[in-house]
């Protein structure tokens, strides 16, 4: 009863584990499957990196001599004249189409003298040898087109090519009659299917080098991107935050009132720069010139600077705004935590041609406490960068007359083609407004 007991036990432990195996199987078997789903769909999508394996060499036409064999079967059966000469002659071919056909996948080598050079020596060597001998020396007419054609790519290859499977032709048939028409078409086919296939692999290979080039300076350049707007969008935050933080302790003991308004503002800056964060990551963000005009009035006030904001023009395009609107967030930024301004002066003047945006303040033209090493300009450096991208430029430094000066030019721009006249703008000011 005990023995019936265990065997049952055992049967019931290796069903089990039977089990166990067939679902561990079947689940490798879907996990297969997902993936290869997942590989496929990633091919397609092109975001599957095929790597193009080792760049050919002269390897891949050494098999080629193989045609060489029967005149190498000739010497030893005895059936060539002066079989030494003969040997010599094919040891020689032999050294110069490794020694040419090696060369001809280096850019600089296959341009080289020296390679032309042995390309000449090969050609006067076949000629010798199909001359002397005939029957299978002749087939080292289409060996010759091959290394030419491995060598002289290009639009030299139309002439020379020709004159390369012309000779051969002329060769062969004094040699060996009408096949030598066979030999002429045969070395203008090797020369030509050669260079063609040749030609095509290393185009092929410079665009995947391009577009992989491409690629790495769209992810620098987005990296750069983002790098900017965080440092631009987080200074210019942070330092409202800090302005109004401190009016808020300073207003908190004699007028609560005065301190909520400013924790208010506080609160409303936080969630603003949370919902410029998530623009900057997705690259969607196109500031407003009005808008950071109006937080500049803000921040300005809040530090005890008095603002003064003067706009002429004609409205500008989006992009322009944007670029403005960043450099008065950058701009304003310094002033409120460096400049120890009491009045800061922001113009916007447009022409027909270009606008130009001025902030100066009256502090005292230098950062009362300089920034880290490593890290003071990053704003203005990345502005000049951008401005200077879409053909402006930008210039900061103190003024003759006291103060820090930012002055700011760019091109002004047409509305966006398929526009019509009569579409809402951006609103600006036609006249000049002062605050």
């Amino acid at each position: 009863m005990s023995w019936s007991r265990k065997a049952a036990g055992h049967v019931g432990t290796w069903r089990s584990a039977l089990g166990e195996a067939r679902r561990q199987q079947r689940l490798d078997k879907e996990n297969r499957a997902r993936l290869m789903a997942e590989y496929r769909a990633a091919r397609k999508a092109g975001k599957v990196h095929e790597h193009p394996g080792p760049p050919p060499s002269g390897f891949t036409l050494l098999p080629w001599l193989l045609m060489g064999m029967g005149a190498f079967s000739n010497i030893f059966q005895g059936k060539t004249p002066n079989p030494w000469v003969g040997g010599m002659g094919l040891l020689a071919f032999n050294s110069l189409y490794v020694y040419v056909v090696f060369r001809a996948f280096d850019k600089k080598a296959r341009v080289a003298v020296s390679t032309r050079v042995a390309l000449g020596l090969m050609t006067a060597l076949t000629c010798g040898l199909a001359i002397g001998y005939g029957g299978n020396w002749l087939l080292f007419f289409p060996l010759l087109g091959l290394a030419a054609g491995a060598v002289l790519r290009g639009p030299r290859l139309r002439h020379l090519g020709t004159v390369v499977a012309v000779l051969a032709g002329v060769v062969s048939g004094v040699r060996d009659g009408w096949n030598g028409l066979n030999i002429a078409y045969a070395t203008w086919i090797s020369t030509w299917v050669t260079a063609a296939i040749l030609s095509l692999s290393e185009a092929v290979r410079e665009l995947r080098a391009a577009r992989e080039e491409l690629a790495r300076r769209a992810v620098e350049e987005e990296r750069l991107r983002f790098s900017r707007d965080l440092h631009d969008l987080l200074g210019h935050t942070l330092s409202v935050i800090v302005v109004k933080s401190e009016a808020a302790r300073r207003l908190a003991p004699r007028d609560l009132e005065a301190a909520m308004v400013q924790v208010t503002d506080i609160e409303s800056v936080g969630r603003q720069a949370l919902t410029e964060i998530r623009e900057a990551v997705t690259g969607y963000r196109e500031g407003s010139l009005t808008t950071e005009l109006d937080r500049a009035r803000s921040a300005l006030t809040a530090a005890g600077i008095e603002p003064v904001v003067h706009r002429s023009g004609s409205p500008l395009v989006p992009q322009t705004e944007a670029l403005l609107g960043w450099v008065v967030r950058e701009a304003v930024t310094n002033a409120v935590r460096h400049s120890g301004a009491t009045r800061c002066e922001i113009t916007v003047h447009g022409t027909a041609e270009r606008v130009r945006l001025t902030i100066a303040d009256n502090g005292d033209g230098e950062p009362s406490t300089p920034p880290p090493a490593g890290i003071g300009g990053t704003g203005l450096k990345g502005l000049t960068e951008r401005l200077a991208a879409a053909g402006g430029s930008l210039r900061a430094g103190p003024s003759p007359r006291g103060g820090f000066t930012v002055t700011a030019e760019l091109p002004v721009e047409s509305e966006p083609a398929g526009q019509p006249p009569w579409a809402p703008r951006a609103a600006a000011t036609t006249a000049p407004t002062a605050d």
